[in-house]
């Protein structure tokens, strides 16, 4: 029987030697319940009196050298493991890091965010409104009655007979003259819906910016300066505008307003079609029937509007000649701007 705890020994040892022992499958096999020493202890009751101490202090110096080997090993695996993966990630702090690629605005939102900060730098606050909206802010209360013409060129997505999907930011003007007694003075970013058939100038969503000014002595002179700031701080310094007579149910008199073309500086080029010009927006004085629909007097007060597109400012500004384009996250575009 000592002669078999020897031979348990050299085996456990010749075993442990392997790189890649498996230790637990060595455990169960020297150690387990059903193991070797295990065996061989079973056979002590066959032993005299005088041998039983003998032998059963040898098993115990077996399994404790055994214990001891397979911790060891354990430990010299887990540093081999280790050093391995130290080496297999290793850094080389010489070569130069790689630059982080960093997200931007789409120009959309950087276009729109220049308005607002042109705006707010002249005294404006941003008022936003809901964009599901009723029959009576989007047109009723804008002087817009049901049947009138104006309704025709604005192909409505609506939801019943009074709720719609709001066709311009002008609502929000109307509620705010509502609840605000003037002075007024507000911009009204956001997005509006209408049912055009998608091409290179047209989309059934789009964006709109929109400005209200309501006070006691407000005139005409008074839009085309906020206008021709804008315009100046927009597309240059050397920008001209011009007001060409229009006709708007929410405003009279009323204008389309155009730029002098920042590229060719008036002479005509590709960008302005060869007018020299680029109409840019609409405006006009507040139609006394809508301030008086807002429980304004229009014989005390007086006020101006005016609105424009995002995607034409964008359009106009970066020289893009197709819409889809800002709405196709094609980052090879994007990356332009």
């Amino acid at each position: 029987m000592k002669e078999k705890l020897e031979q348990i020994r050299a085996a456990a040892v010749a075993e442990l030697s392997a790189p890649e022992a498996d230790l637990e499958a060595l455990r169960i096999r020297f150690l387990g319940k059903k193991g070797e020493l295990t065996a061989v202890l079973r056979g002590m009751g066959q032993l005299t009196a005088e041998e039983r101490p003998v032998i059963g202090a040898l098993a115990n110096e077996v399994r404790e050298y055994i214990e001891n080997a397979i911790a060891e090993k354990a430990e010299a695996q887990k540093s081999a493991a280790l050093a391995k993966k130290l080496l297999d990630e290793r850094l080389d702090v010489t070569m130069p890091g790689k630059v982080p690629e960093v997200g931007k605005r789409h120009p959309l939102a950087q276009v729109q965010k220049d308005m607002e900060d042109i705006f707010i730098g002249m005294g404006f606050s941003i008022v936003e409104g809901p964009e599901v909206e009723y029959d009576y802010y989007n047109f009723q209360a804008l002087n817009i009655p049901e049947n009138h013409p104006a309704r025709d060129t604005q192909d409505t997505f609506y939801i019943t007979e009074n709720i719609l999907l709001r066709s311009q930011t002008s609502p929000v003007q109307v509620r705010t003259m509502e609840k605000q007694r003037p002075p007024i003075r507000i911009i009204s970013p956001g997005r509006v819906y209408r049912s055009d058939a998608v091409d290179a100038s047209h989309s059934p969503l789009f964006h709109q910016l929109e400005g209200l000014v309501v006070d006691k002595g407000i005139t005409m002179g008074d839009l085309k300066g906020t206008l021709e700031t804008f315009a100046k701080t927009m597309f240059g310094e050397q920008t001209q505008i011009r007001f060409r007579p229009h006709h708007f149910p929410f405003t009279e008199p009323s204008a389309e307003v155009d730029v002098s073309c920042f590229v060719c500086g008036g002479k005509g080029c590709k960008l302005c079609k060869g007018e020299g010009w680029i109409e840019i927006l609409g405006a006009g004085m507040v139609h006394p029937n809508v301030l008086r629909g807002c429980n304004i007097d229009p014989d005390e007060y007086s006020g101006f509007a005016f609105g424009m597109g995002v995607e034409r400012i964008t359009m106009i500004k970066y020289g893009i000649d197709d819409m889809r384009y800002l709405y196709e996250n094609d980052v090879r575009f994007l990356d332009q701007f």
